[in-house]
């Protein structure tokens, strides 16, 4: 017989738990309802071994204030974290359609992959929420499907932000199997060698999802943490159309550079990953390219004859006609563009201040130094 949870049927604070959700390494999910707000909410619980470690629950609490100023419509909204009877909880909103561990064992199921525009819809969004919080200067650090919830709209949503950095400040993780931080499938290489991490930590974990969601499987398999280790320390993944001949390249191109061992090589920022994705949705030769929708045209004025344009209107002119050569592939680019419609390469980065440019900019928008040729 199984037994019965023994905070079903109980209270945390104002929350009156309803029903368990799901159980991880580190917490166990309830589903609860808040009856002075009268709404359903999420509340997450750590096992009570953390709570009987005061610098943990004073670390878990600032770090919880953090993430709760959080306000992205892709990251979970913290509503409240407590301690009540040798339980830490945290409440958030409930999130009821899943995750995208669901959406891709749905998918093997199937034996296919997920549909590509919707892999570029979903990560596009889960990375500008990764951007956003870089930008605050909170790392997710266990970036996982099971972490991207999915609401009823078909809206991923990121949760468990801050918990990851609590957890790597104790020693708890090495009595206690199975509270570890990080998973080792989407764990960095700087990760896995136990070094700082930066926003490029989670940047390798969204490509070895990225990788899973296109070829249904994580580039690195193993039956162990040390053998995983080694894998994203020291070995080159596979290439996704090895798998799946059927990706585009620029998802390809898109996929490697997020996997590359040095950060350095990585994304700068999860913002110029989406960026770089969308590429493949623009391309007229992309399988599934989807047009933009042409601009209705005013209607036509008679106006008097113009004079010649000046010089620096006509440059401007001979500038916005011009195709400009890809340094990686030699695909001609429009002005416009600041990755390469075929490979995803980048057209125009700044050396000073490694922003992304568009190819036909000379100096860069950001710190005004020269660029390009």
């Amino acid at each position: 017989m199984q037994q019965q949870d023994e905070l079903i049927g109980t209270s945390l604070g104002n929350y009156r738990v309803l029903a368990a959700l799901g159980q991880g390494g580190m917490a166990r999910v309830y589903k609860a309802y808040q009856e002075n707000l009268d709404r359903e909410v999420a509340i997450k619980v750590l096992p009570p071994w953390y709570a009987a470690d005061r610098s943990f629950v004073e670390r878990f609490h600032l770090e919880a204030k953090l993430v709760a100023r959080l306000s992205h419509p892709n990251i979970v909204t913290v509503h409240d974290a407590n301690e009540q009877n040798g339980h830490l909880y945290i409440v958030m909103q409930l999130v009821d359609g899943g995750t995208l561990k669901h959406r891709f064992d749905a998918q093997i199921q199937q034996g296919r992959a997920m549909d590509p525009a919707e892999v570029v819809a979903i990560f596009s969004q889960v990375a500008d929420a990764l951007a956003y919080a870089h930008d605050a200067g909170i790392i997710h650090r266990d970036i996982k499907p099971v972490n991207v919830l999915m609401d009823r709209s078909n809206r991923p949503i990121l949760s468990d932000f801050g918990i990851a950095k609590v957890l790597a400040s104790t020693q708890m993780n090495l009595t206690h199997p199975g509270a570890g931080v990080g998973t080792p499938e989407y764990m960095s290489p700087e990760q896995c060698q136990g070094g700082a991490v930066d926003g490029r930590a989670d940047i390798y974990a969204l490509g070895v999802m990225l990788f899973e969601a296109m070829t249904g499987r994580p580039p690195f398999v193993g039956d162990n943490y040390p053998a995983l280790a080694h894998s994203h320390i020291y070995e080159p993944p596979p290439r996704p159309t090895s798998i799946n001949p059927a990706i585009h390249p620029v998802i390809e191109q898109v996929i490697l550079r997020a996997l590359m061992k040095n950060p350095l090589q990585r994304y700068l920022k999860a913002n110029d990953m989406a960026e770089a994705l969308k590429m493949a949705l623009m391309n007229p030769a992309s399988p599934y390219y989807a047009p933009p929708q042409s601009p209705v045209q005013p209607p036509y004025t008679p106006s008097l004859p113009m004079t010649t344009p000046p010089l620096a209107a006509q440059q401007a002119s001979i500038r916005q006609s011009m195709l400009y050569p890809c340094y990686n592939c030699q695909q001609l680019n429009k002005p416009n563009m600041r990755y390469c419609v075929r490979c995803g390469f980048p057209l125009n980065q700044c050396i000073n201040c490694g922003v992304y440019n568009l190819v036909s900019h000379r100096f860069c928008t950001k710190c005004g130094q020269p660029i390009g040729a």
